[in-house]
């Protein structure tokens, strides 16, 4: 299951044969498909469609069905459903092996079928021990959750599902509302098809100018389990959540600089935040100063203040490291004061993680999974601290989940980087190099990735790969020194650092 932009407009410029042919396989993704019986759906001749698939999709139709046909076994894990067992899934996916498709699963998702199945039960029981109420916020985004289209068979399944978005939503930080016309966003569903072939249909639309902001499609059975709805409904907002936040800020940033309000003002200085890197955080750091001077109790821009400043010592962004620690410290504690909702308290845990408080984190992350057990960010810190705490399997687990939820959130990066972390704390070292370089490709700027992701290859025995990458971090930190490096390190286990420590100075860091 996925939130798709735009609703999916790269499916909509391929030509209707390729698209009737698209949707023909993911209506009946067990089917056993022959090219002729394709281009009979597509109403194309046999060459024509394979000629087709090779120019608009770059694939033959067989392998496009077979890419399908592990998404679709994917989504199917991914819902949650106890006790369902991976070779059902297969089968019913076009699988008629079930060893060979774990596999090309593993291959594909970096997990094996199992693996990801297994991961979802934590993240249910999560779910389960939420307690129902929520923390209201100020500034909050308004969504009208407008009737899920559905046939007679599908309404109460529609009625439950809309239930469980309105306090997913309300939970995520936004505000529902009834009329339509009081709401910045529409969220638009329906549910079509019937028995196995049941497909879910969301929409997220700007109500002031009608933009589609993302889009979300399930395809497969739905459940009649009233925690089921629930683990679909998180799904599904933490999936459209970085879209709508990202609109937040798009409308903070429209707005004449005379009309910003001290949110409006924190809102733009998120994206800077995340950006992880010097320039973006000196630019947050002088909005957030603003916001705070004309609203000491926002708490939003005090917890990414609090937020900025721990970056400055941990990315080596400031040559006043002391003074920045105290002043990260000092808008922590104000934050921790000011209540707020789980972005608020997500933010808030990642500044006391860089602050080495960790007893302060876990609690501030406790707590933003109480109110909101969608919420990515959440997650990956919960992992981050597992990795701290030398937890390095449960990190992981705990990342995948974050990944799961919000695959393209901005943070999604810092994800990898902290699954590569858990990988190097084991000690395999060609998954960390992997999960780091991954990260790194997502964020080309995050060149402070280099200090964990050389030793990783330096411990693998990839020396070219080891001095490329430290050649990288010397390029953009020329004056960096292991003792630098040291002092810089989030609290990772002793024997992580010292690893990180030695690698980098065989290949030529300076002490």
């Amino acid at each position: 299951m996925n939130a798709r932009p735009n609703g999916d407009s790269s499916t909509a410029l391929l030509p209707r044969g390729v698209r009737r042919a698209l949707d023909a396989m993911r209506t009946n993704v067990g089917r056993d498909w022959s090219v002729m019986e394709l281009a009979e759906a597509a109403g194309l001749s046999s060459r024509t469609l394979q000629r087709q698939f090779r120019e608009f999709v770059g694939k033959a139709p067989r392998a496009a069905l077979r890419d399908i046909r592990f998404e679709a076994a994917r989504r199917e894990l991914l819902q949650g459903i106890p006790d369902a067992k991976v070779m059902d899934v297969a089968q019913r996916c076009g699988f008629p092996h079930c060893g060979r498709f774990s596999v090309e699963y593993r291959r594909r998702f970096g997990e094996t079928p199992s693996q990801t199945a297994k991961r979802q039960a934590v993240f249910a029981d999560a779910l389960r021990s939420m307690p129902s109420f929520t923390i209201p916020s100020r500034d909050r985004p308004t969504v009208a959750l407008r009737p899920i289209e559905a046939g007679p068979e599908h309404r109460d399944i529609a009625h439950s599902i809309a239930d469980e978005l309105s306090i997913a939503l309300t939970r995520a930080g936004a505000a529902v509302v009834r009329q339509p016309g009081a709401a910045r966003y529409h969220l638009i569903g329906a549910i079509s098809g019937s028995d196995r072939q049941t497909r879910l249909t969301f929409r997220l639309i700007d109500a002031e100018t009608g933009r589609h902001l993302t889009a979300y499609r399930s395809d497969g059975a739905l459940g009649h389990d009233a925690s089921l709805d629930e683990h679909l409904a998180t799904r599904i907002i933490a999936a459209m959540q970085p879209c709508l936040r990202l609109a937040e800020i798009d409308r903070a940033g429209r707005k004449p600089p005379t009309d910003l309000s001290p949110h409006d003002m924190a809102l733009r200085a998120m994206p800077w935040v995340l950006s992880l890197n010097a320039e973006g955080n000196a630019h947050a750091l002088d909005l957030l100063e603003r916001a705070m001077e004309r609203d000491p109790g926002n708490a939003l821009a005090t917890a990414l203040a609090a937020w900025a400043y721990s970056q400055r010592l941990v990315y080596h962004f400031t040559a006043t490291p002391n003074e920045d620690r105290a002043r990260s410290a000092e808008l922590a504690r104000k934050a921790q004061t000011l209540g707020g909702d789980a972005t608020v308290l997500a933010v808030l845990g990642n500044a006391f993680t860089f602050l080495h408080d960790l007893e302060a984190a876990e609690l501030m992350i406790r707590k933003a999974l109480s109110i909101d057990g969608g919420s990515a960010w959440a997650w990956s810190r919960s992992g981050w601290l597992d990795v701290y705490n030398n937890d390095a399997d449960s990190g992981i687990e705990r990342l995948k989940i974050a990944l799961d939820l919000a695959p393209n959130d901005s943070l999604a990066f810092n994800s990898m980087v902290g699954i590569g972390c858990a990988h190097f704390e084991s000690g395999r070292y060609t998954e960390a190099a992997h999960w780091q370089q991954r990260a790194l490709a997502e964020h080309p700027s995050a060149t402070w990735i280099h200090r964990t992701m050389c030793p990783a290859y330096v411990l693998v025995g990839a020396e070219s790969e080891a001095r490329r990458s430290v050649t990288a971090l010397r390029e953009h930190y020329p004056d960096l020194t292991v003792s630098e490096v040291q002092n810089g390190l989030p609290p990772l286990p002793q024997s992580y650092c010292d690893r990180v420590v030695d690698a980098l100075h065989s290949v030529g860091l300076p002490l």
